[in-house]
């Protein structure tokens, strides 16, 4: 369509940004991709709008690629072009000096345009889920540089000036689910190194320099089938710090690393008073990581629904297979929520696994809820938003429409206060609903609803310290794979919590955002070993759809869990 023809015909969305000079713009969902399919791409106005600095366009397959007059937008500081089906990148896009953010995620993007380099404010660049082979050399130039995110691509290796002490704000690196097969040993020039995902590669060995980056917290490399297969436990259980303590004294006692003073390990030479030395600090050795392993050895038993004494089952409606399919239940019995930061500890877990493995909850949503306060049967049903009520966990009763469109004016407001320089995780999973004439809900017996996913769960069900049996729920729009692999997540990071408070490494006390216990003292328990009980999942005839666990659920690489069936 001509410009000069397709003028005629602007989008209010533009038009209303022109008139009121506004400084951003949202263009997402069905509706705009629509009108992307009728006009044959984005209304050549919109790369009129210069004074825009935050500019998102998401969930339109029908986008596949951008105009080179992007250039004339060179106000932007965040570019948001996720979820659509971008083929390919202008390289004018490198003439967009102002930007901070850019994110391209869940694209069909195969390449990025050298020109990216140039973008010398960029702080975060996510390209994840995308079928890019290769990174531009010259990320170096991008000295701002503090978070970059390449997972789920097809990459063989990562640039060698991604490790350039240049990048001293660079902090973190998520580039898990390629075909890596190398990590550099210039990686410790990384200074402000945080963070480090490269799980699910094909990297064979890890760098002893590893262990010299100063600040480096929390890696990630299962997955990954290292030729030191005792490494590769270690990895598998995420112990970062026992993997760069491994790595410092050079892997298997061969002392290649550097020790904490940063001085090289000093080579002994000749006789058998060094061979004995050696045989004998690598029998220690040896005999030190089986009693640490022993010590942190974690267990989960199975217990099947035909031996559980009082069977929960989940009934699905026929109408939710076109809001969001997916859901997984179970119930897990034995944690100790009770004791010092218990509850605390959990709760962060939960809110890191929908950070990380549930991509802000866009891919899946876990909800917990207290056993004890539940009225089952449970339906897994679909309502209209203005039917829809829920107690959301800390407010008071309200329907679906209007939880949705406060979340939505909290998440503006967000991203307002933060200079729109950064797409909240809210504002994301609020759009997984737009467009849809019903909502998702779990329903107890009562008929309250006791979760509205993504959203909220109730604060009916919602957990506490004196919680003693949990009911846990992952669903997902995307897939029943991702609902298992975000439950086995879940179950094995509350194995790890359980232990810890079972070992004592907590202090006892109150917290007071929780409830008031009474001054009796809680029972001890006799260990820290989980029970999970089986839900099933059956459709509205009663017919099986998904029981877990299953045999193949909690098959875990790591290395210090036990599952008994």
């Amino acid at each position: 369509m001509a410009e000069e023809n397709s003028s005629l015909n602007i989008w209010p969305e533009i038009e209303k940004a022109e008139k009121e000079n506004r400084r951003e713009l949202v263009l997402q969902g069905s509706a705009i991709d629509k009108k992307i399919q009728s006009s044959d791409g984005l209304h050549p106005r919109l790369y009129s709008l210069s004074l825009l600095n935050y500019l998102e366009i998401s969930q339109c397959p029908s986008l596949h690629e951008i105009h080179d007059n992007i250039r004339h937008l060179s106000q932007l500081q965040s570019l948001i072009l996720c979820r659509n089906k971008i083929t390919s990148v202008p390289k004018s896009i490198g003439d967009l000096k102002a930007i901070k953010v850019l994110d391209l995620s869940v694209n069909q993007l195969q390449a990025l345009p050298e020109e990216i380099c140039a973008l010398s404010e960029l702080n975060t660049l996510n390209v994840s889920c995308n079928s890019i082979t290769a990174l531009p050399d010259g990320l170096s130039k991008c000295v701002k540089l503090a978070s970059i995110n390449v997972s789920k691509n097809a990459l063989s290796r990562l640039p060698d000036d991604l490790w350039c002490s240049n990048l001293e704000l660079l902090s973190s690196i998520i580039a898990s689910e390629n075909e890596i097969e190398e990590l550099s040993s210039e990686i410790s020039n990384l200074s402000a190194l945080k963070v480090l995902d490269l799980s699910s590669n094909k990297l064979k060995e890890l760098p002893f320099e590893l262990a010299d980056c100063p600040k480096l917290k929390e890696t990630n490399f299962k997955g990954n089938k290292l030729k030191d297969k005792r490494l590769e436990k270690m990895v598998n259980g995420c112990q970062t710090k026992s993997v760069l303590d491994y790595l410092r004294a050079g892997g298997r006692g061969k002392g290649k690393g550097k020790q904490p003073d940063g001085e090289v390990s000093e080579k002994l030479d000749g006789g058998r008073n060094v061979s004995k030395k050696k045989s004998g600090a690598k029998q220690k050795g040896k005999k030190e990581a089986e009693e640490v392993d022993e010590l942190n050895r974690m267990v989960v038993r199975v217990l099947h629904v035909s031996k559980a004494p009082t069977e929960i089952t989940v009934k699905v409606s026929a109408g939710i297979k076109d809001v969001r399919p997916y859901i997984v239940c179970c119930v897990v019995k034995g944690m100790n929520l009770r004791q010092g930061n218990a509850l605390k500890r959990f709760l962060a877990a939960q809110t890191k696994l929908h950070d990380e493995i549930c991509a802000k909850r866009t891919t899946a949503t876990i909800a917990t809820h207290d056993l004890s306060l539940l009225k089952s049967p449970l339906l897994y049903d679909v309502r209209p938003p203005d039917t829809l009520k829920i107690v959301p966990l800390g407010r008071k009763e309200t329907k679906a429409a209007d939880l949705l469109k406060q979340l939505q004016q909290d998440a503006d407001e967000l991203r307002k206060q933060k200079k729109r320089q950064n797409v909240s995780g809210l504002h994301k999973y609020l759009q997984l609903l737009d467009g849809k004439a019903l909502y998702p809900c779990l329903v107890d017996a009562e008929d309250h609803v006791i979760s509205f996913p993504p959203i909220t769960n109730s604060e009916r069900t919602k957990i506490k310290r004196s919680t003693q049996e949990l009911f846990l729920e992952v669903t997902s729009s995307t897939s029943l794979q991702i609902c298992k692999d975000v439950m086995d997540a879940l179950i094995i990071k509350m194995a790890e919590l359980n232990k810890l408070t079972f070992d004592g490494k907590e202090d006892v006390g109150l917290d007071e955002e929780t409830d008031v216990i009474s001054d009796r003292p809680a029972e001890d328990p006799a260990s820290p070993e989980l029970t999970v009980v089986q839900v099933k999942v059956v459709d509205v005839d009663g017919n099986l759809k998904v029981v877990y666990p299953s045999k193949t659920d909690l098959m875990s690489d790591t290395s210090n869990l036990t599952v008994i069936r």
